[in-house]
């Protein structure tokens, strides 16, 4: 009993601790990659767990590190940066996504392709729209608008078909065709409605 008294007692000292960096931040996320999220004067930027600011909060938007990178909004545009805080990127996409399997839909020009984590361009702009890999293949939109899934080169696995593709998760993907939500299969067989 006595143990568990002094535990509870040390618990206010040990979070007061912890949280002493926090406070000068509008809002903290969660840790992830080694980093949180923070904002500060309505800006984005990146500390380390002992409140190091690793990227500074002079972003307007932020995504949460993956695979120990992120993309931030410069004004109009978004750029990539490793868990040091260097940049892979310029400030040169419309929109971003987070990595997964080491590559990152993005866009330019209206049209979507993927970098890697070096920041080159490994599939080309050639999508209407794209979302993130997930199980090794990516919802994409052909020039018409429609959904499809490509693999980690740009080939199509499942031809575009669909108004909209979400990503695969647990072997199955949602789809909506005309006006149905169906579910499917990596070989585009229909699992469940």
């Amino acid at each position: 009993m006595k143990k568990l008294l002094m535990l509870i007692m040390g618990l206010p000292i040990l979070t007061g601790y912890a949280q002493k960096w926090e406070k000068k931040y509008e809002s903290v996320d969660d840790c992830i990659c080694g980093l949180s999220k923070v904002r500060k004067d309505n800006k984005i930027g990146y500390v380390n767990k002992d409140g190091v600011e690793v990227i500074k909060p002079l972003y307007d938007e932020g995504l949460a590190y993956n695979e120990g990178y992120t993309a931030v909004k410069a004004g109009l545009k978004w750029l990539y940066f490793d868990s040091t805080g260097k940049a892979i990127t310029a400030a040169a996409y419309d929109d971003a996504f987070g990595f997964s399997s080491g590559l990152a839909a993005v866009s330019k020009n209206n049209l979507y392709g993927f970098i890697n984590t070096k920041g080159e361009t490994v599939i080309p702009f050639e999508f209407s729209n794209a979302r993130s890999f997930s199980e090794g293949l990516a919802p994409a939109a052909n020039a018409k608008g429609y959904w499809g899934y490509i693999d980690t080169k740009g080939a199509w696995v499942i031809k575009p078909a669909y108004s909209f593709s979400d990503c695969f998760e647990n072997g199955e993907a949602r789809v909506v065709k005309g006006e149905k939500i169906l579910y499917i299969d990596k070989t585009n067989k229909v699992v469940h409605e």
